[in-house]
Formats: structure tokens, C-alpha cells, sequence
């Protein structure tokens, strides 16, 4: 009989509060933080500091977890967030329901930004493979992309209200595309490095970028009116005057000029604040540079008091009457055109420094009364900081630090009823429930390499890299004890199968047996547990790991010199030596009935041995990398061994199978840690992150899980096909070229399959309907019975079916893969298709696309042009029935705004407008009455000077 085995299966990841993969960001109420946690998003309450949800992708796929690259939420008031992933997918996510609404498939490398447009319809995403996608967010299709980088793009901006679209690559320009003809209409140098950020402030007046260059640069940006001329928002002089609306039409941006930042580093992100009073500039280090931006009027008045000092010292300088009656007249005449500059604009308010390196930041949509912005920063060590930005200064309002460790997770270990979980990192120890993955204490601690429970857990020891044995009171949370056990670091801390004590190893080249002991503090009653050192077994190299076998007869030792000694226990006397590995044994374990030894080393073997003589039974090439943890199942064969490949795997030492391949973490797994009863494991990694494995029913076959890996390199391979492999590269113009939106996955070919699929049932269907009514005609026929497959739909509907059940955004790429035949039988349902209003959307797209990619064919098939005649008369009827619909209903939803406008004293459609030409009419008022006040003095000061010079 063929054995089965049970299944384990990812269940839970936590210890993650943000990742350095991607940005952060403040959903639209500033209530919820968006934090990256490797493949999740996590919705973090800011106030509370607690996690009130995580973006989870689903577990349908069994592939490997695709980690977070980049997050954009829509601007104005929706739940909608997008999340772009390493492997190019862009996933659209309702926040409030935290469920993926849909996943977007277009980019060939990792996203790498992603923006949404003001009201949110439009989605532009970048991507290490050098293109810009643009999505329709509510039709959830790709609607082309733009090609013209060099390079990686880095980031992007809409402007002219979604119209045009800004963006920023590693190749060192700016382009400028115009959404509406699809053409990239200005290319921008300047910059003599990567450009890494750009951003555009709310009141769409300049456009910054900054580089890996000493300054930041300026745009002004010039906008489309109806009447197609243009205009700048900027007001770059007092008069009208000659300013950036000369020169090319095309241009978009012109140069304000530039700004010398504080910080040699590179600029890694740049972000205006949503009143657009504040830029921050995050570098690549530990600091943030806050500039305070002027308004127009302010901006004009520093202006005018720059132009005014400067002609007041060179006028102090002037000694002559008539040089100085000269000056009088220049300035008069420098007064009708007062030029204003990027300085006059933007002042640098102060510079914000963190503890560790910044990822990123993200102003906060709501201002609190007492400060100008609220600034959220994730750092590179694991921890949210909020800052409240004043000023003069800014202070750390809150953090985000308890739910996670700042550096590696070094060493996992489960309590014996499995309820508890201790991990230990480079300052504190942590534990946790393992059920749920919710911290329950944070104990400050040395850089722990090795822990343990003791039985009974009440109290837990840390093995730390100075040398110290930390005793830990799990119920207080607190540290009772630190001896010192070593001159160096503890590498290895294993029970003693009678419960009594433990085995310490260490780079001291000693291995060192405790037993428990209790001591009562002087004038205090309570009893704490302590340990003393019963003997000691001196080696003659650095211990690296040590393992003692369940019946209590041997102790192994693996040291430096990549050798494994085992002793008697009770003697220490020297039993024998396995010798094998080309490099240290990092990691051991001896199974629960004593006969098997396994042991993995920084070769990337895994060997297991045989106890009772020291035979290798098998040596088998486990990891990619090094093994760094290996563990038995107790009562079992079985064994799971985890590397720096980022892999967990399952086998069977009986029949050295392996028996499965667990994806899941992002980076070196450094410890696993297995649960009494073999239910769940546990894993901690270098990604900071803890996961949960758990076993599950269901059941399966050596030899289909290697049919599956098969299938898996297979499809892996697709991409890189031969047909794509050797195919000359297109080379992109200058100006840019547009393409096909989407991109051929294995999800467009099995549907390619299933609607060729489907035509064939439904042409064989329609074969035995014919059949069958020629018999009946005959007067032989008998009761027709369709085929089960079809449902029981007619084979129209049954095709309908198949078409409808394509994603949106796939179809494309489906209907690119269909052979011509099959697309000449599906153009023939078109017209049955057509009389469903519903359906008139997938029709029109489906004929569109046919008739785009077989014209030729099409037009020199004699028997397809009645059709394609037939489909245009019907398809325009139909559009045109539902164009008269929407237009009905846009017209009733217009009639009732209008109502609803009358009943109150201002039309609320209006109130924006209505509120910016007011703030408009206020600033021009102001305007005039600080030209007149410098006008009044400036003739003052004529008369004065007249007199003098008449006297």
C-alpha cells in the first residue's frame, strides 16, 4: 500500500511592523496607518498603537508569498487601497472590509510606485521593467502602457487634473505623458544621477525632484484652460509680464530653479503635505528636511523685501546725487517686475533626525490645532515613529514598536503544552501565544542566541553572546538572574531527559551541565530558581551545537573543526566520532527513540547517522544554503530543517524523501521549534517575522508532490519560453511608444484553453441538435437529451459562460492566444450576445479586439465579411441603445442634484468653487493693500530725498 503523509500548511505570520520593501502611508480619515509586513498589509490604529487589520493575500495558490512593494490609497474619501508586489501584480483592496476587490497582472518586474488620480478611477503604476501601466480602477482593466524609460521607473504625479501624467526614472529624466493622445509630449534633464522621488503640491503650482544630487529641483507647472490657451498658477511676477507661458506649447514644466539640501545622501522620498504648507525630503539615512512652503502672497512680499534691500545697499553706497537720482529711477522701475524665486518659496523650517535609517514617510490628512503637520516614519529597525511637526521643533508623539523585534529572530523555543512561545533577539526576549501571535511580554535582555523553557514553565533561560545564562520569570516578565556561564558566547542550551538540569555549549571550547536550584533573596519571602555548574567537559574547539539523546546514554557535541564527538553521559567518556561534513555542523537533532542522529551543516547537507555505530545512513543535498536549524518530530521520523534559502522542508529520514517544500519567509530562517504533539511548527527569520505552520487532514502521495514540483519548474519556465527567449529586443524610441496593457500569465492560457474548450463541446452539441432534427423530420427521432457537461445551457449560453468567467483585465491577452478558427466561431455568437444589454460591454470589447489582431485575415476570408457586416449594423444599434440610457440616467441624477441645491442656501457642487474664489478675492485684496503701503512709502521717501537734494 502506498503511504500517505498529512499536510502542513502556512497558518499564521506576526512579529512584522513594517518592512523595508515599500512605503507607508495614511488611509484618507488619518485615523489607520498602511504598513508594509512582507506579503500583508497592515492596517495599523495610530492612536491605540494595535493592528486592527491585516491586507491578507489568499491562500488559494500554494506558490510563495510575494512581498509588498509599494501602497497608494485613492485621495479623496474611499475605503480603496492599492498594493503593488515583487512579482509585478498590483492587488486592489477594499480597507473596510480588508478583502482583495481584484488582482491586475501587467508588469514583468517588481512594482515600484503606484498613484492614484484625484478621484481615484485612474491608477498609474511603475515597475523595475522600465514601463508605466495605466489601470481603470473601476472597469478593473489595463487601458496601455507607456514605454520610454531606460531604466527602472521610481515615481510618479498626475497633473492638469489626471490629464497628463509625470514620471521619474533611474535613467536621469523626467517625462511628461499627455493621457488623452497616449504620447510622451516633454522630456526633462538636469538632474546628474538617478532621479529617486517627485512630487506635485496639492495646489498643482510646482513640481519638485530630487536625486542623488546636492539639490532639489523646481518646476513650475502650466495648465490647460478650455479655450485652449495656458496658464500658470505659480505667479512668478508682480505684473503679468513675459513669463513661463512663453516658449513651447507642449511644455508642461518649465525650470523655477533649485534648492542645496543639508544631507550628502541620496533623496529617497519627497512628499508635500496635504495642505501643502509643508515638504519633507527623506534622505537614505537617519534624517528628514522640512521645508515650510509660502503662498503666493507671502512668497511675493519676501520677494519685493529682497529686491527692496538690495537696492537700499547699493543706494547706501551711492555718494553722488545724480548716481543716486539713477538709483531712484531703477527702482521704479525693478518694482513693475519683481521676480520671484524658488528661496522666496521654500525655507527650510528644520531637520528631523530618527534614531535608525528612515524607509519612508507619510503626512497625515487631519492637522491637529497646535501643530502643522503630523509626520508618520517607518524605520528600517521594525517600528513606526509618529512626529508632530511645529514651528520650531517637532516631538515624537507615539511609537509603535511592542508587537515586534527590532533585528533577527534567533532562536524560537515552545513551551512543553505548547501555549507559550519565547524568541529572542539581539536586545530583548519576547513571548508570545502561538495561536493567536499576540505579544504578551517584552523583557529587555542580552543578544540571546539560544532559550528554553523549564519544565513547569514558570521560568525560562536565555544562552546570550557575551556568555551569560539570563533567567527569565515568565509570569512577571522580568529578568531574576544573569550568571555568568561563559567566557564566550552560548551556542547551545538541551534539556537533560531527567528534567533536573541542563547542557550548555560554547565558543569557549567547553560544554557545561547545570542543575536547578532555588534561593531565597535576603529579607525578601519570595524563592526564585538559580543553577549551579556540575561538571564540566572541556573540548578541544569551539562547540557549536550540542544535543543529548532522549534516553539519557550519549551527548553529541559538533564543533568548529566540522566534526560530531559523542560521549557517554554519565562518564563523559568518548563513545565516537562522525566524521563526513566538509564545513561546521550548525545544527542537530537526535530522535525521540534514540537511534537516528541528523545533522546539518553550512555545506548545505543534511546527513543522518546512525547512533548505535556511527554509520552515515545517507547524505542528502537539502538547502541552497547553509542549514541553520534542524528538528525531529517527536515520536516519528519525520524531521523538518530550515536554511538561509528562506525554505522549510519536510522529510521522511526513514526513506531520505523529501516530502514538502514550505515558502513563506523573505529572508535566512535561523530556528525552528516543534510543538509536543507535532501539530504546528514554528520558525523565526532574519525578515523579523515568526510563522506558524500548521498540520492539517488532508493527506498526500509522495509521487504526486513530485508530479507537482515538475508542473511548478515547468511553469516557472514559461516566461522565459524559447519563443521569447531568442527574439531581437524592440528597440524604444525616444519619444516613447505605446502597448498592450497586459501580460500573458498562466491564468490567460487555462482560459485561452477553457473557451476553446468550450466551442468544441458547443459545436458538437449543435452537430446532435441538427441530427436529431433531421430524424425527427424523418419521423425516427427521439427525445433529444443534451450533453450533461453543458448544465443544461443552450450552447450559446454555455460559451457566454466560459467568456464571461475571464478576468477583465486578462481578456486581452486570452483572445490574443485564440487561433484564427476559433475566433472566426467566436464572432459568429457575437450577434446572439449582443440582444443581452448586460453583456453589450463584453461584446464590443470581445469584437474590438478580433477585428484589431486578425484585419488582414478577416478581410480576405470572403465567408466572414456578411458577418463582420451584420455585427457592425447590430453592435452600433446596441451602443447607441445604451449610450441613450446612461445619458437618461446622468441627465435624472443632474435634475436631482439641482433640487437638492435649491433647497439649500448654497448649491454644495459649488461649495468648493465657491470657497476657493473667496480665498482667491481675500489674498488679491491683500495684495493691493501691501502694494499701495509700498507705494505711499516709496514716494515718501522721494519727497525726502527731492528736498534734499533742492536744499
Amino acid at each position: 500500500m502506498v503511504k500517505s503523509y498529512l499536510r502542513y500548511e502556512p497558518a499564521t505570520a506576526f512579529g512584522v511592523i513594517a518592512s523595508v520593501e515599500s512605503n507607508i502611508i495614511y488611509d484618507t480619515s488619518g485615523k489607520y496607518l498602511l504598513a508594509p509586513a512582507l506579503e500583508k498589509v497592515g492596517v495599523w490604529h495610530v492612536r491605540q498603537g494595535i493592528c486592527a487589520k491585516n491586507l491578507t493575500p489568499s491562500t488559494q495558490s500554494r506558490g510563495p508569498n510575494i512581498a509588498v512593494t509599494s501602497i497608494a490609497a485613492v485621495p479623496s474619501s474611499s475605503c480603496l487601497v492599492a498594493s503593488g508586489h515583487a512579482d509585478g501584480s498590483i492587488r486592489i483592496w477594499d480597507c473596510e472590509r480588508g478583502t482583495c476587490e481584484t488582482t491586475l497582472n501587467g508588469h514583468k518586474g517588481a512594482t515600484t510606485v503606484l498613484r492614484f488620480n484625484k478621484t481615484g478611477s485612474l491608477l498609474a503604476s511603475g515597475s523595475k521593467d522600465n514601463d508605466i501601466v495605466l489601470w481603470d480602477v473601476i472597469g478593473e482593466v489595463g487601458l496601455f502602457r507607456l514605454r520610454g524609460h531606460r531604466d527602472q521607473v521610481t515615481d510618479l504625479a498626475f497633473l492638469d487634473s489626471g490629464k497628463k501624467l509625470v514620471s521619474a526614472s533611474k535613467d536621469k529624466f523626467l517625462r511628461v505623458w499627455d493621457l488623452d493622445t497616449q504620447h510622451c509630449t516633454q522630456i526633462i534633464g538636469g538632474h546628474h544621477s538617478e532621479i529617486w522621488s517627485i512630487d506635485v503640491d496639492p495646489g498643482q503650482r510646482y513640481l519638485v525632484t530630487g536625486s542623488a544630487d546636492s539639490e532639489l529641483r523646481f518646476y513650475t507647472i502650466k495648465h490647460e484652460i478650455s479655450d485652449g490657451h495656458s496658464v500658470s498658477k505659480t505667479g512668478q511676477t508682480v505684473t503679468d509680464g513675459k513669463n513661463s507661458l512663453d516658449g513651447n506649447k507642449w511644455e508642461s514644466l518649465k525650470l523655477f530653479g533649485e534648492i542645496n539640501r543639508q544631507s550628502k545622501d541620496r533623496v529617497a522620498t519627497l512628499r508635500f503635505s496635504k495642505s501643502g504648507n509643508l515638504l519633507a525630503c527623506q534622505v537614505a539615512g537617519k534624517t528628514v528636511e522640512i521645508y515650510r512652503v509660502l503662498d503666493e502672497a507671502e512668497s511675493k512680499r519676501k520677494a519685493k523685501r529682497r529686491v527692496n534691500r538690495k537696492k537700499e545697499k547699493k543706494s547706501s553706497k551711492l555718494v553722488d546725487a545724480t548716481e543716486n537720482e539713477n538709483a531712484d529711477h531703477e527702482l521704479n522701475d525693478d518694482t513693475q517686475l519683481i521676480m520671484v524665486t524658488v528661496p522666496d518659496v521654500f525655507k527650510l523650517l528644520q531637520t528631523l533626525r530618527a534614531n535608525k535609517k528612515v524607509c519612508s514617510i507619510s503626512f497625515s490628512p487631519i492637522t491637529s490645532k497646535s501643530s502643522l503637520a503630523t509626520l508618520a516614519l517607518s524605520l528600517n529597525n521594525n517600528l513606526l515613529e509618529i512626529y508632530s511637526i511645529d514651528s520650531n521643533s517637532s516631538t515624537k508623539t507615539s511609537t509603535i514598536e511592542l508587537q515586534g523585534h527590532r533585528s533577527d529572530v534567533r532562536s524560537v523555543t515552545l513551551s512543553s503544552d505548547s501555549t507559550l512561545l519565547m524568541s529572542t533577539s539581539h536586545n530583548s526576549v519576547k513571548i508570545w501565544n502561538p495561536s493567536t501571535g499576540s505579544c504578551l511580554r517584552t523583557i529587555d535582555s542580552g543578544y540571546g542566541l539560544c532559550s528554553l523553557f523549564v519544565p513547569g514553565n514558570k521560568y525560562a533561560f536565555i544562552g546570550t553572546k557575551s556568555g551569560n545564562l539570563e533567567i527569565i520569570d515568565v509570569r512577571s516578565g522580568v529578568s531574576v538572574e544573569v550568571v555568568k556561564a561563559h567566557t564566550s558566547s552560548v551556542q547551545s542550551i538541551v534539556h537533560t531527559p531527567d528534567g533536573g538540569g541542563f547542557v550548555t555549549g560554547s565558543t569557549d571550547h567547553d560544554v557545561k551541565f547545570w542543575e536547578y536550584q532555588t534561593t531565597q533573596d535576603a529579607g525578601q519571602d519570595s524563592v526564585h530558581l538559580t543553577v549551579s555548574n556540575v561538571r564540566t567537559l572541556p573540548m578541544n574547539d569551539d562547540v557549536i551545537v550540542v544535543a543529548v539523546s532522549p534516553d539519557g546514554k550519549h551527548i553529541a557535541v559538533a564543533l568548529l573543526d566540522c566534526t560530531v564527538k559523542v560521549y557517554y553521559m554519565d562518564t563523559l567518556k568518548f563513545f565516537l566520532t562522525l566524521y563526513g561534513h566538509k564545513l561546521p555542523v550548525l545544527c542537530m537533532d537526535i530522535s525521540s527513540d534514540g537511534d537516528l542522529v541528523v545533522t546539518g551543516s553550512a555545506d548545505k547537507n543534511l546527513k543522518i547517522w546512525g547512533l548505535d555505530f556511527g554509520d552515515c545512513h545517507k547524505s542528502i543535498f537539502a538547502h541552497a544554503d547553509s542549514v541553520t536549524a534542524v528538528k525531529f518530530v517527536r515520536n516519528t521520523h519525520y524531521m523538518f530543517s530550515v536554511g538561509k534559502d528562506r525554505l522549510v522542508k519536510y522529510w521522511d529520514a526513514d526513506k531520505f524523501e523529501l516530502l514538502l517544500t514550505l515558502e513563506g519567509h523573505h529572508a535566512e530562517v535561523w530556528c525552528v521549534s516543534i510543538s509536543h504533539r507535532g501539530d504546528f511548527l514554528v520558525t523565526g527569520s532574519h525578515d523579523r517575522s515568526i510563522r506558524r505552520w500548521d498540520r492539517t487532514e488532508e493527506p498526500f502521495f509522495l509521487e504526486e508532490e513530485k508530479e507537482k514540483r515538475l508542473e511548478e519548474m515547468f511553469e516557472a519556465d514559461l516566461d522565459n519560453s524559447l519563443e521569447n527567449r531568442y527574439l531581437p529586443q524592440q528597440e524604444i524610441p525616444d519619444e516613447g511608444a505605446v502597448a498592450v496593457a497586459g501580460k500573458k500569465t498562466q491564468e490567460t492560457l487555462t482560459a485561452t484553453d477553457s473557451i476553446i474548450e468550450a466551442l468544441d463541446i458547443a459545436a458538437e452539441e449543435l452537430k446532435r441538435i441538427a441530427e436529431n432534427e433531421e430524424e425527427k423530420r424523418r419521423g425516427k427521432g427521439a427525445e433529444f437529451k443534451s450533453n450533461i457537461i453543458m448544465l443544461g445551457l443552450s450552447p450559446s449560453a454555455y460559451i457566454l459562460r466560459a467568456v464571461s468567467k475571464v478576468h477583465t483585465n486578462d481578456l486581452e491577452q486570452t483572445l490574443l492566444a485564440l487561433p484564427f478558427v476559433d475566433a472566426l466561431k467566436l464572432l459568429s455568437y457575437l450577434k446572439d450576445w449582443s440582444s443581452n444589454l448586460d453583456k453589450v460591454e463584453l461584446v464590443c470589447r470581445i469584437a474590438t479586439v478580433l477585428l484589431q489582431l486578425h484585419h488582414n485575415q478577416l478581410i480576405a476570408t470572403t465567408s466572414s465579411r456578411p458577418l463582420l457586416a451584420l455585427l457592425r449594423d447590430i453592435l452600433h444599434a446596441r451602443v447607441k441603445e445604451c449610450k441613450d440610457t446612461l445619458g437618461f440616467n446622468l441627465a435624472a441624477m443632474d435634475h436631482l442634484k439641482q433640487l437638492m441645491a435649491s433647497k439649500s442656501d448654497a448649491p454644495f457642487h459649488d461649495a468648493k468653487t465657491k470657497l476657493l474664489e473667496i480665498r482667491s478675492q481675500q489674498s488679491k485684496r491683500v495684495e493691493v493693500r501691501a502694494d499701495t503701503k509700498s507705494e505711499k512709502r516709496r514716494k515718501k521717501k522721494q519727497k525726502k530725498d527731492d528736498g534734499h537734494v533742492w536744499s
